[in-house]
């Protein structure tokens, strides 16, 4: 039986365990959506590209052993993917996308849309590549998914030519290899173990933080049993967020500055010594390191780890439990918590601030009290709002938090979401967006409604770029801002403008009224909650001066 290359390229997808394919429809790669018709692959169009690879992101965060799956169209298909693409590369989510091409036989001759896709992906993912025979298509689509799985995972390319997703070839000469979405469990060196407890031992004021890693090698288990085991004081970053329960003593927030400021043993547990901690400065000169991880090459960036520990980070806590002594840290972490709560309790009047515009603070509080008792997705899009939302909202449970992760890239809200209540449809989702980041991919919400997916989201409208117009104003006056300023646009006319739900609160006590009947509406729905203006030095011409 005579089949074309895009039945071939569905059949492998759905061999690999891929259940949806994310994309916008392009005649370089229809033959794909051909096939996944046949296998039962749900194709999920979006709006924009970047909206695609975003969705392929959050659908591996969300399926442990699942690869996300992108299918883009050639040129600016594939160049509108790229943000996608950069933002997995750096939060080391494994996907797939593959990108159409000119038809083969024309190569290099200036076909409509061609370009070197390749050489635009391969800087940032693990593998790219194209595939030039259509018997072969299989091959590479398996050859890119091992790739973007294995060691510390990432994002693979796959272009395929136009003519050779169209072509047809006899199925029985076509191999089709096994798929192995799930990478080997590598198991970390017993000496390394050792030589990490060593150190430990010694500690009076151990800190350790959890990271992306520990997310990757669904590890939340070991981690939580260790933690519980040691009582070492704990932190979380990254997608690291969730997998320690809250309520679990050692589980810290407020003070993590001071504690890693006093700390003598720092253990990463999949977590880089990049920005976030300094570049490795944050922490004492003379604290030991101890770096757990995937792969060696994550080992000693920005510092030099004093002990280190590569493997699977599951199998990792699992052999520190199994060599570890009695280490109890209660003391050490009992006077961090007494500090926690001093802290908390001096942050509890700015969530609790009655002040019209409303502090964005108690907008967040707003959404931790009518989240306390749901079962919710949440997701980040933004800079200061997210900021302040992961100050305030616990994380209930692991791959129940998602955010643009070290790339900093706005506009994964509704992306994440499309792929959070597809793959989690028992879930309801909830995003919190500033109003810059909403601007990026808010027309998404068309697709959510296409989809009759029931997305809510809650933005908080300042009307400026926070992050950016603060420094600003402080270099160069209050009165040279420039590229800062938003309008305090109502979007959620936008919304219902497409379909959607909207509501609009100016008042605190009107955003938890305003949340539970967005989610009563049973529609794509968004929240617009005026928030207060931080910009530090009042400017003129702002609304609120």
């Amino acid at each position: 039986m005579n089949v074309h290359g895009g039945k071939l390229a569905a059949r492998a997808l759905k061999e690999a365990g891929v259940e949806c394919i994310f994309t916008l429809s392009g005649g370089h790669v229809m033959a794909i959506y051909d096939g996944c018709l046949d296998e039962g692959i749900r194709v999920v169009d979006v709006r924009h590209e970047q909206a695609a690879v975003h969705a392929a992101d959050a659908w591996s965060r969300l399926n442990p052993g699942k690869v996300g799956c992108a299918v883009l169209t050639a040129g600016p298909g594939v160049t509108d993917g790229v943000t996608g693409v950069a933002n997995a590369w750096r939060a080391n989510s494994p996907i797939l996308v593959i990108g159409g091409q000119g038809p083969f036989n024309n190569l290099r001759r200036g076909s409509l849309q061609e370009m070197d896709h390749v050489g635009v992906m391969k800087p940032i993912t693990k593998w790219a590549d194209a595939c030039y025979d259509t018997r072969r298509i299989p091959d590479y689509i398996e050859m890119g998914i091992r790739h973007a799985v294995s060691g510390n995972p990432g994002p693979a390319f796959l272009e395929i030519p136009m003519d050779v997703l169209s072509g047809e070839v006899d199925l029985d000469s076509v191999r089709f290899p096994r798929m192995r979405p799930q990478p080997p469990v590598l198991m970390p060196a017993q000496s390394d173990i050792e030589a990490a407890l060593a150190i430990l031992a010694e500690a009076r004021h151990p800190v350790l933080m959890a990271g992306t890693s520990v997310k990757w090698s669904n590890a939340s288990a070991g981690l939580q049993a260790f933690v519980k085991h040691t009582h070492i004081p704990t932190f979380v970053n990254g997608m690291g967020r969730g997998t320690v329960k809250p309520g679990t003593p050692e589980l810290l927030n407020r003070v993590r500055k001071e504690a890693i400021q006093q700390c003598d043993v720092f253990v990463c547990a999949g977590v880089l010594l990049d920005f976030r901690l300094g570049f490795g400065r944050t922490i004492p000169a003379d604290a030991k390191i101890i770096q757990l991880d995937v792969e060696n090459e994550l080992i000693g960036t920005n510092r030099s780890a004093d002990a280190a520990v590569v493997g699977n980070l599951s199998a990792t806590f699992e052999s520190l439990l199994n060599k570890v002594e009695d280490l109890d840290f209660s003391a050490w972490r009992d006077q961090l918590i007494e500090r926690e709560a001093e802290l908390e309790s001096a942050f509890d009047a700015q969530l609790s601030s009655d002040e019209v515009p409303i502090d964005p603070l108690r907008m967040c509080r707003e959404i931790r009290d009518f989240a306390a008792d749901k079962d919710l997705i949440l997701i980040g899009d933004g800079g200061d709002i997210v900021a302040q939302a992961s100050k305030v909202l616990p994380v209930p449970e692991e791959n129940c938090w998602m955010d643009p992760g070290p790339l900093g890239t706005l506009g994964v809200g509704m992306p994440f979401a499309l792929a959070a209540q597809i793959a989690r449809p028992d879930k309801r989702v909830l995003i919190i967006y500033g109003d810059g980041a909403f601007g990026l991919n808010g027309f998404e919400y068309d697709t959510a409604v296409r989809f009759e997916l029931p997305i809510v989201g809650i933005v908080g409208v300042d009307g400026v770029w926070g992050q950016m117009v603060r420094p600003q104003a402080a270099v160069y006056g209050a009165n040279r801002v420039v590229a800062t300023m938003l309008n305090f646009t109502r979007y959620d006319k936008i919304v219902e403008a497409m379909g959607g739900h909207g509501e609009y609160c100016e008042r605190p006590e009107e955003i938890g009224p305003a949340l539970e009947r967005a989610f009563a509406s049973g529609k794509p729905a968004l929240v617009n909650v005026v928030i207060r203006q931080d910009i530090g030095t009042a400017m003129k011409g702002s609304t609120y001066t």
